[in-house]
């Protein structure tokens, strides 16, 4: 058992407060595209398929870690030796066929645009494969708003270690960052480099998980309604 420890904004009031943050770093799946039970359906398929029987909610509770962690936080030490490579293999091959089902989150895009109207550097920051956030940004279709992408390929270590979301800071230049994510591990990551942190309730955890690992700025229901409120959660 893992041990955790739409309303459009087309031109946002507040703007940028030159004592905040400068840099929204944004996790993507669970957080702007609704993938996390794909991913779920998708690893416990892939387990399957070596011997192993890990309980659908055991997974659920361990998705936004790294993949090269998952194994052995939901199966054990001993499953990801034996067959920790072979399972991933099988996951990705699972998720690459579930992709056409992925759809964006409400408010996702517009939130986005809100950030970066607001006058944010916006960085996909996601700890998942490259092909997977170019599927991503195709329906998101926000580019022209982006400062920056990051993912797995970019980093050494994945959450919850901390450093997807400074390597991204980091490749726009940006002075100080804030986290939006939807899982306990985004929370820990960003505080791991001592970054605010706004969770979404869209990655299926529940307020006490998502509280309990570090202090987030607020806990809302989907992108929409953070969009609407860029100035006083991400920006002061």
């Amino acid at each position: 058992m893992v041990n955790f420890s739409a309303v459009p904004v087309a031109e946002p009031r507040a703007r940028l407060d030159p004592m905040g943050p400068d840099t929204v770093l944004l996790d993507v799946d669970g957080t702007l595209v609704d993938s996390n039970y794909h991913h779920v359906v998708a690893w416990r398929h892939a387990f399957a398929l070596h011997g192993v029987d890990v309980p659908a909610a055991r997974i659920h509770r361990a998705v936004g870690m790294g993949g090269d962690r998952l194994v052995a936080a939901v199966a054990g030490d001993d499953v990801e030796r034996r067959a920790g490579d072979a399972v991933r293999e099988a996951w990705e091959a699972g998720y690459d066929a579930l992709l056409h089902q992925v759809r964006p989150l409400p408010g996702a895009a517009d939130l986005v645009r809100a950030c970066a109207g607001a006058g944010a550097q916006v960085v996909l920051a996601s700890s998942g494969k490259t092909k997977h956030l170019d599927a991503a940004r195709a329906l998101l279709d926000v580019d022209d708003h982006l400062a920056g992408v990051t993912t797995s390929d970019d980093v050494d270590s994945s959450k919850p270690a901390g450093d997807i979301f400074a390597v991204a800071l980091r490749s726009v230049g940006g002075r100080s960052g804030v986290v939006v994510g939807d899982t306990p591990w985004d929370a820990r990551a960003a505080d791991a480099v001592a970054m605010p942190c706004v969770l979404l309730r869209t990655g299926g955890f529940c307020d006490e998980d998502l509280r309990r690992e570090h202090p987030v700025v607020a806990l809302l229901d989907t992108p929409a309604a953070l969009a609407g409120r860029v100035g006083d959660l991400l920006l002061r």
